[in-house]
Formats: structure tokens, sequence, C-alpha cells
């Protein structure tokens, strides 16, 4: 599952504080969580007549009902629901039990991070289940759809297992002169070819099917059952028919028009000025590869060469001069290679694919390259250029097997070169914890500096009252800005902030720079308000309202022109603090809200002991309102809040029929993209929805 997935989890336990408890534990390691506590045989039920449960947490029994009740219904019900069990203390025998009742993992309580870890694993395992029965059912679509394309091909195709013909389309049938296909079937592929070429033909088979050679092609004379020959071009490829794996041979008759395709292919898979593959069609090669190192559990080495300061030798010796150091690279790559895929993958990136070469030997043949292109001198209209390449190198395996994280890993791998000389000239092997690492460093340096240089931005995007005109009101959006000057949203930098202890810092930037935004356009004659979020941080920090009564008295900023928005988890996590706080924002004349509202065990338990106005529901309620009972169970939320005097807000509005949905429903307050994405200033027309 996606980070930012809302994970939806059942849960069977004798105490709801201690339930709530264990839930604010996994929300506080990043993930954001709905629950619902099973009481009896009935609320189970109940619970497994809806979909989209992630996970089952289940202590062993409570007073109405027992985990090994839940686990037989979702084995009943054919649900994929992991179930993992919590025991009082670590007994072996007890888990070893468990294990083999069907729970996916027993945990003793107490063990928090074991449990957190756990978590993680089933979730991941969860998702992959998820993401293969959509794959198979579109690789099914797909076998449908090819069926059709072979049965209506004009391309003679058939497909042969163990030798004999299992399948051949109709054009297939008429160029060979048969009527049915049931005369082909068990026919052994040597007979439709000529006596002449049987000795050749075996050969060729030999060497195709063992694969020690990648010709797929063989040109020889078919029989036809008049006994005429055909000149025929046989091309070979992995298939699979029914589910077994076969041969696909695709007939050629015409020579001129077949070499005048393979003409075209070969142009169409180069890159113009050096020859070699172009991006498009090494891409396709590393697709293969892939597939290959899956099916023969062998590896390959990707070797990713940037040229160093490529933008000065084209300001020194211009485009043309440029391109003559690029030929001549490429010529050093062909010279050095016998077998390997070589590329001019971008404009100054070259890539080497070498097949059943693991990483140390990727390594060591990419320093090799490094050093014959920094020790060559290419001549430049009587002038001598030298040039140096940055190298990264990484695996494809079959636990390495996604195109672009691959690619990306080996241009992060060369990327770190440059990082430890800006002159680059070395070679990195893709290392994923110093990958990590470094990235988790380089982003905490970027939040110092984005705090000491102002280098953070905020966004505003409208929150519009769905049933009048309440005036103008902005949530206020947080960006940090990179070196590239691209934005990055607070999931990607908040939970290093948090260990770095810089979130209040950020939270008191965020609201001094809204309040002077607000101030400067409030001062055109706007009434417009401020919803500013706030970190659990800040909820414990006591000198925050001390010092906002200061701000907002220092811009002449009334009170209740500001809301101050803070997550349900943390105001479950911090109930004393967020108490306080609330307190205090009341007699400052601000307001308060509750954000991803719905996800705790008795999310109204809260509002007992604080004074907020607001209620932001979670995303996730908003991505299910497709399912009745889902819609039922967030109109209640709704109606419930409206009934204690809360006013609601729906995030993630993307159409008009999630809209419509929530008018229907009672929903306060709209925000989405489908109404405006973020923006930097507060431009929107909030006339258009009197």
């Amino acid at each position: 599952m996606a980070a930012n997935d809302t994970i939806r989890l059942l849960m069977l336990h004798e105490s709801r504080d201690d339930a709530e408890q264990l839930l604010n534990r996994i929300r506080n390691s990043g993930r954001a969580t709905r629950a619902e506590l099973l009481q009896d045989d009935e609320s189970l039920d109940d619970a497994l007549e809806k979909s989209g449960w992630d996970l089952m947490l289940l202590r062993p029994q409570t007073e109405d009902l027992f985990a090994g009740q839940c686990l037989l219904q979702v084995q009943k019900l054919q649900r994929d629901i992991p179930a993992i069990l919590l025991i009082d203390e670590l007994d072996p025998e007890e888990i070893v039990e468990g294990l083999r009742e069907g729970y996916k993992a027993v945990v003793p309580i107490g063990q928090e991070e074991w449990l957190l870890q756990v978590i993680r694993r089933e979730l991941n395992n969860l998702e992959e289940r998820r993401k293969r029965r959509t794959v198979e059912l579109q690789f099914k679509e797909a076998e449908k759809r090819c069926a059709t394309l072979l049965d209506n091909s004009r391309d003679a195709i058939t497909y042969v297992i163990d030798g004999m013909h299992t399948y051949a389309n109709e054009a297939y049938l008429e160029l060979f002169g048969y009527d049915d296909v049931e005369d082909l079937e068990g026919m052994p592929i040597l007979d439709m070819v000529s006596p002449q070429d049987h000795e050749d033909f075996k050969n060729f088979l030999k060497s195709y099917t063992s694969g020690d050679s990648e010709n797929n092609e063989f040109l020889c004379h078919g029989i036809c059952t008049d006994g005429s020959e055909i000149q025929s071009r046989m091309i070979f490829s992995a298939a699979t028919y029914d589910g077994e794996p076969c041969t696909q041979i695709l007939i050629r008759t015409n020579q001129a028009d077949a070499e005048l395709q393979e003409k075209l292919k070969e142009i169409s898979s180069q890159d113009l000025l050096t020859g070699l593959y172009n991006r498009q069609y090494f891409t396709q090669i590393l697709d293969e590869t892939i597939e290959w190192t899956i099916n023969e559990s062998k590896t390959a080495t990707l070797i990713y060469m940037q040229i160093d300061n490529f933008a000065a030798i084209q300001s020194d010796v211009g485009i043309g001069g440029a391109d003559i150091v690029l030929s001549d690279i490429a010529s050093m790559l062909r010279e050095n290679f016998d077998s390997a895929e070589i590329a001019r993958f971008g404009d100054d990136v070259f890539t080497v694919l070498l097949k059943d070469a693991g990483l140390d030997k990727g390594v060591e043949v990419a320093e090799e390259l490094r050093t014959k292109i920094e020790d060559h001198l290419s001549e430049v209209n009587d002038r001598t250029v030298q040039a140096t390449v940055s190298i990264g190198v990484t695996i494809v395996s079959e636990a390495a097997n996604d195109t672009q994280v691959i690619i990306t890993r080996a241009h992060q791998a060369s990327e770190l070169v440059r990082e430890d000389n800006p002159l680059g000239n070395g070679v990195r092997a893709f290392d994923p914890s110093k990958i990590r690492s470094g990235e988790d460093a380089d982003t905490g340096e970027l939040l110092q500096e984005a705090i000491d240089k102002g280098l953070f931005r905020v966004l505003f995007q409208p929150v519009i009252d769905l049933r009048g005109n309440s005036g103008e009101l902005y949530e206020v959006l947080l960006r940090m800005v990179n070196e590239d000057g691209e934005k990055i949203s607070p999931n990607e930098f908040l939970d290093i902030a948090s260990h770095k202890d810089l979130c209040e810092k950020i939270d008191r930037w965020v609201i001094l720079q809204s309040i002077k935004m607000l101030s400067e356009h409030r001062a055109l004659g706007h009434e417009t308000r401020l919803m500013i979020n706030i970190t659990g941080e800040s909820l414990k920090d006591q000198t925050l309202l001390p010092w906002l009564s200061v701000a907002l008295k220092a811009a002449r900023m009334p009170g209740d022109a500001v809301i101050f928005q803070f997550t349900e988890n943390d105001a479950t996590t911090f109930l004393k603090q967020a108490k306080e706080f609330t307190k205090g924002l009341n007699e400052l004349h601000c307001k308060a809200a509750i954000s991803r509202f719905g996800c705790s065990l008795n999310p109204f338990n809260n509002l007992k002991h604080l004074n907020v106005e607001y209620l932001k529901l979670d995303g996730s309620f908003i991505k299910e309102l497709d399912s009745e009972e889902q819609r039922e169970h967030f109109k209640e939320i709704v109606e419930t809040a409206h009934a204690q005097g809360k006013l609601t807000i729906a995030p993630f509005v993307e159409s008009a029929g999630v809209l419509s949905s929530l008018w229907q429903i009672g929903v306060n307050y709209i925000q989405g993209f489908y109404l405006q994405e973020p923006t930097e200033k507060m431009s929107y027309d909030f006339s258009n929805d009197e």
C-alpha cells in the first residue's frame, strides 16, 4: 500500500483504551489508520459484509468473541484479510500453534516495534497480492485480445510445444494449404520444412532452445499440402498457450519485404549520431532482460555513464565539436564490448547492459571504461578535448525487476560520484542504505536551510461553504523548495523534521507568514479567514499561545480570522495538551479544527474535552463514497457531528459526482482539486458559489 493510504483495520480487544493506544502507535509510525472494534458475532458479520479491510489485529478472546471465530469466518468467506494474533507473553509453542491455525503472525503484547514491522510486512504482501490479482485479470483480458488478433492476423502464425503444432491461425492454414487446424494438431513442425533444410533446421532449433545463440530467425523452404515449396522466413519467440510455455513461429514469405522491415526496425532502434541503440529501444531490451533474469534466476548489471561538465564542453568547442566527443566515446564503447547492449540514453548519458554479470563485475568493467575515457583525447578542429564520466552501477535481478526503478538507482549512484567530487570522474555502485540515509541527511540540511533562508512556500486552497456564503476561507498548505526550485510536499519532510526537532520552528514560520499575507489580503477589503495546520510538537509547546497572542497583536489581526487545525491522531496522543491549547485559543478568540477525523475507534470521545468548531473528515471516506454501506457510515458521522454543533469539511473533492454526494449527505464545506488546486495567492472567486 502507498504510505499515504489509510489502513482499514479490524480489532478484537478486551480494552477499548488499550486498543486506541495501539492504534495511536501505528499512526505515530506514519500510517493513517481507521479501525473498527469487534464486539460479538453480529458485529463480526456486519464488518465482514463491508469491503476494503486491510488487516485484523486480534487478542485471543473477549467476553463475547474469540479470535479463532474471527479467523474461521474470514476463511469461510474467502476474504483476503491478514490476521495477526496478539498474545500475552513470548511463548514459542503458542506462536507455532497460532501460525498453524492460519494467523500471519503471532506477536506478544508490548512488543510494539516487532508488531510494526509485522504490520508493514503484511501490508506490503497484501498490496502485492492485490496487484497480482489485478494483473492476472488484465492478463486474461490480454490473452483474449491476443487470440482475436492472432485469428485475424495477416501474418502466418503457429504455436509449437515440444516440436509439435498446438495452434495455427487462419493465415498459416491458408499458406500451407490446410482446411482445418485439427489437421495440424500433433504434426511436427519439421514436416513443414523441405528435407533439404532438415539438418540446418535441427541445428538451429538446438542452438535456439539451449540459448547458445541469440539468432531467432531461420530461412528455409516450406512444404505445402500439394507438394509445392515456398521460401519462408521463420521468426521464433517465446510464448505461452493455455498457460503452457511454448514457441511462437511467425512465417514471412516475401524476403525483400522482410529485409525492408528489418532495415526499418534497425533504423528506428538507433541513435542517429552515434549508431548505438536509442533510449526507447534500450528500455525494451532492459524489459526483456528483466524477464530473462526472472525466468533463468540469473542477474545482469546496468552501467549508467554521465559525461562530466558536458555543457562546458559544448560551450568550449560548440555543438558540432561536442558531437565528435560523443562519437568518440561511442566508438570506445563498441570496441570494448562484444556482446553487451549499449545505448546513448540521453544527450550526455550512455548505458551498458551486461547479461550474466554480478555487481562486482559491473563495477570492474565500469572502472575500466572510466579509465579509458579519461585517458582518451578527442581531436576537435585542431583542439584537444579530454572528457571524464561519472558512472553508476546497479544490479538487474528477480528482486530488482522494475525498469524505471533500476534506471533511477543507476542514475542516483552516478549522482553520488559528483557529490563526492564536483568534477565527477568516478564509479559508484547503488547502495540502498547509503542512498536512503543520504536523502535523510540532505533533507535535514535542506530543512534547516529552508528555515534560515526562507525557502518554504505557503499555498492556499479554498474551502467552500456548500450551504451558502459564509465568507472567504482558505487552508494554508506548506511546501518546501529544493535547490532546483521544485516544490516538495510535507509528506516527504515532516517525519524527518520531527526527528530533528524542527517542527515547532516550521510551524511558527508558517503562522507568521500566513498572518502577514492574510493582513495584506484583508487590507484590500476581503473578510478572509485562514485555516493553519500545526503539528503535535507545537501542541506540546507551552510557549506557543503567548507567542501567538503577541504575533496577532503585532499584525493587528482579529483572532477569529485564524483557525488552527491539528490531526485526530495528535489530538488523541496529546489530549491533555490539546485541551489546554483549544482553551487558550478560545481566549484569543481563535477557532480550532481537527483534521483526518473519524479514524479512531470512538472519534467523538475527544470532543468531550476539546473546544473545536470544525471537523475535517478523513480523505478515505471520500474515496469510498461509491459504496452504499460506506456512504451510510460517513453520513452517520456527519449527522452526529452536526448534532454536536460541529461544522464538517470534506477534502479530496475531485469530481462533480463526489460533490453531488456530499451535498446530499449534508456536509458543510468542501475542498479539493475539482474546485481549485493549491495556489500561491488567495485568488478564488467565492462569488461564483453564492
